[in-house]
């Protein structure tokens, strides 16, 4: 085999053979990439499917609660009449009282059609507009002494109005949405039933890997946490949680996955191995194929290097063999007995030798 062509050989099986390897690297790579882009686009839906059930779950539960009270008193409030709804919380532990009030006023107005089109007459038409206020009284004891029902200023007071539509769900969820704001966040989630949630949700999308849990205040921990959690924002996916009216929240779900390169790996274990088996098989092979070629090479080499040696034996009897038979074709030479027995007897020893490397190269 040419030495030129057996190296060009071996140089294009070494990069055929690192080209393999190097898009093996790459499909991983890329795998990988593509499993946890799939991962964080899973855990953000689960995230955001978490935070809406948890205020539609609030939500319904308050409904429940504005619907006995309503169906305790008999009435059905009236768009077009004032509507107001009373609340009150009371807590023993802090000895505070709130009470929250939200009423509901229309208003009748008349525009002239000639603002619109001048075939038509004026048109009559209601404004809906809302005021809520927030009392608090920090002394418990102040409003239950209070019997004769005289005027009691509260420590803290706000007032929000605003313009409503027609719709009664829409006052319904400003009620609720003002109420629950004042209820701390322990009071409107447990751990545990954060954590059902979140599980049962992380199932459904495939994520099967431990995860830890927390909410947090203005960038503060709560109490609503799981024994793990760790503040962690860069390794955390978060979302905003109970938004108020204004569209703003001061508390944010965060969930962390300790073990998430692992699972992510644990996807792609099944084809990594295989794509290992078949390379290592490759590399095998390679090997094989090489160690091959160089033995076959080195018996080449030796082959010509005995054939070489062989000629070189058979060149050096022959012609001695040739010179004593010219020598015996000499009139001179054949007339004299003892030379022509000299030369004889030299035709049989390079014949014996001759055979001798028959008899070597036989074996």
């Amino acid at each position: 085999m040419n030495k030129l062509f057996f190296r060009i050989l071996v140089l294009l099986m070494s990069l055929s053979l690192i080209g393999i390897i190097l898009v093996q690297v790459y499909w991983f790579n890329s795998s990988f990439k593509n499993n946890d882009e799939q991962f964080k686009y899973h855990v953000t839906q689960v995230i955001g499917n978490v935070a809406d059930k948890l205020e539609q779950q609030e939500e319904y539960s308050f409904y429940d609660k504005y619907n006995r009270i309503k169906d305790s008193t008999g009435k059905t409030p009236k768009k077009e009449d004032l509507l107001q709804v009373f609340y009150v919380q009371r807590n023993t532990k802090t000895n505070k009282t709130i009470i929250y009030s939200n009423t509901l006023t229309s208003e009748d107005y008349d525009i002239s059609g000639s603002l619109f089109n001048k075939k038509f007459s004026s048109e009559r038409f209601k404004n809906f507009s809302t005021k809520r206020v927030t009392e608090v009284y920090n002394n418990n004891h102040l409003i239950d002494n209070n019997s004769l029902g005289q005027s009691i200023i509260p420590d803290l007071k706000i007032e929000k109005s605003g313009s409503l539509d027609i719709l009664n769900k829409v006052q319904q969820q400003i009620q609720y949405k003002d109420i629950a704001s004042l209820t701390p966040i322990e009071g409107r989630i447990t751990k545990d039933k954060l954590q059902k949630l979140l599980k049962k949700e992380l199932e459904e999308y495939g994520v099967n890997t431990k995860f830890e849990f927390g909410v947090l205040s203005s960038g503060l921990a709560t109490k609503v946490k799981s024994d793990g959690f760790h503040y962690d924002k860069d390794a955390s996916y978060h979302i905003p949680i109970y938004t108020d009216n204004e569209g703003n929240s001061k508390y944010e779900l965060f969930i962390t996955f300790p073990h998430k390169k692992k699972f992510l790996l644990s996807e792609l274990l099944s084809i990594t191995i295989l794509s290992i088996i078949f390379t290592l098989i490759i590399i095998v092979a390679y090997t094989s194929a090489l160690n091959q070629l160089l033995r076959q090479k080195h018996i080449s080499e030796i082959k010509t290097d005995f054939i070489n040696n062989m000629t070189h034996e058979f060149k050096t009897p022959i012609a001695t063999i040739n010179l004593a038979l010219d020598a015996i074709k000499n009139p001179k030479i054949i007339e004299d007995k003892e030379k022509v027995f000299r030369y004889l007897q030299m035709i049989r020893d390079e014949n014996k030798r001759m055979h001798a490397q028959v008899e070597n190269v036989l074996r």
